[in-house]
């Protein structure tokens, strides 16, 4: 599935809009933490295309930054995190959960103003773990992180 550009997620639902798309994206990518309350709305993430095998979001710089006008390099990961996560919700579907994210992460240059983008792709996709390697580039298009995130798929507990 992809989204269309723009698509944003819901504040209060964590529901995808707009609303024609399926609801159940919305819940995977709120049982994910993207909803309310989460790093997604804090950091400013909006995605603009998604699916299990590939999720590409943009967040500003502005409002990320160490004194120094730069972007945070922790604010890199959660980003990086965030684009993962939601790939992992996806290609987990209902039956299973994605949790227990490990990164492993390079920052190769700062990004200053502006935006950046991100773009996780999928490197493996199996029953117990889904694993992405994730790019952040600046307004340029130069690469300003490059990180591997892990994320541990584990069954849903049946609904009671």
């Amino acid at each position: 599935m992809t989204l269309p550009a723009g698509t944003d997620v819901h504040e209060d639902m964590g529901k995808v809009l707009p609303d024609d798309l399926p609801e159940e994206l919305g819940t995977l990518m709120r049982e994910a933490g993207l909803g309310a309350g989460g790093l997604y709305w804090k950091l400013g993430i909006r995605l603009q295309e998604a699916n299990a095998r590939e999720v590409v979001g943009v967040m500003p710089v502005e409002g990320n930054t160490q004194p120094q006008g730069l972007l945070h390099g922790g604010a890199s990961i959660a980003f990086a995190e965030t684009l993962a996560s939601t790939a992992a919700a996806m290609y987990a579907g209902t039956s299973r959960s994605a949790v227990g994210v490990e990164v492993s992460a390079t920052h190769h240059r700062s990004a200053r103003s502006g935006v950046v983008r991100g773009t996780a792709r999928a490197l493996h996709l199996g029953s117990s773990m889904a694993t992405y390697n994730v790019e952040l580039t600046d307004g340029r298009g130069r690469l300003v992180c490059s990180c591997r995130v892990s994320c541990v798929l584990t069954p849903r507990p049946a609904a009671k």
